[in-house]
């Protein structure tokens, strides 16, 4: 079966079938793939599956979908193809290789109220952020991992097994990705990956969960209290 592997950087975030039709791309939680990036529009793209082809289609966003690096209004999907939305990636994973002619689709103007990001911006998508000011971090309180404490300053942070993930978690069974903490200018938050067990406070958290200074939170084997760092 079809197969989409979300990632962010190297982290593989999520790994999903293509087993509905269509599944809808972009920032809003009613989104079946959520991106959670001001230069991903509120509904960016949509992924269709046609018998044994699959396309993606841009859904008029304001800073476009790229498949290997161009800009596209709707492509045939082949084996490998990597998808760019935002500052995430999407690659295409088929059970049999196809060669097929990206085709064409008809563009409207978007009311988005997205950011909108200048050429240079587009070039750099990858790489620019937004200023972050709150400074926090974790202190390994139980459990096996390569560090006691972590500094949490890049935009996303990942808690599991998997190469890219920050924070190393240690075991057969261990997830490839646990959790997922993402930066703000505001503050941190932290969400489940993939139907993981995450708790807050021996709380079990199935959605996305705003992080305060002294939370204590069990991903993989692990407990952290997670901390505020002064600013100076």
């Amino acid at each position: 079966m079809n197969k989409i592997l979300l990632k962010f950087k190297d982290a593989v975030i999520k790994e999903m079938k293509i087993e509905k039709d269509i599944y809808k791309i972009g920032r809003k939680t009613e989104n079946d793939i959520v991106i959670d990036n001001m230069a991903v529009s509120g509904f960016h793209a949509q992924l269709i599956k046609s018998n044994d082809t699959v396309y993606v289609e841009d859904l008029n966003s304001t800073n476009g979908t790229f498949v290997n690096g161009k800009k596209i209004s709707k492509h045939v999907l082949n084996h490998g193809d990597v998808i760019l939305i935002g500052s995430h990636t999407i690659e295409f994973m088929a059970d049999i290789k196809k060669e097929v002619e990206p085709t064409q689709a008809y563009k409207t103007r978007s009311m988005d109220a997205t950011i909108v990001l200048d050429t240079k911006a587009q070039e750099q998508i990858l790489t620019a952020t937004e200023k972050l000011e709150v400074l926090g971090g974790f202190i390994v309180i139980e459990g096996s991992t390569d560090q006691k404490e972590y500094l949490l300053k890049e935009r996303v942070t990942t808690i599991g097994k998997d190469e890219g993930a920050l924070i190393k978690l240690k075991g057969f069974f261990a997830p490839k990705v646990a959790a997922l903490v993402n930066r703000r200018k505001e503050g941190y938050f932290i969400t489940p990956s993939g139907g993981k067990e995450l708790k807050v406070n021996g709380t079990r958290i199935d959605k996305r969960h705003d992080l305060k200074d002294g939370d204590i939170v069990e991903a993989g084997g692990l407990k952290l209290q997670f901390y505020i760092k002064e600013q100076t």
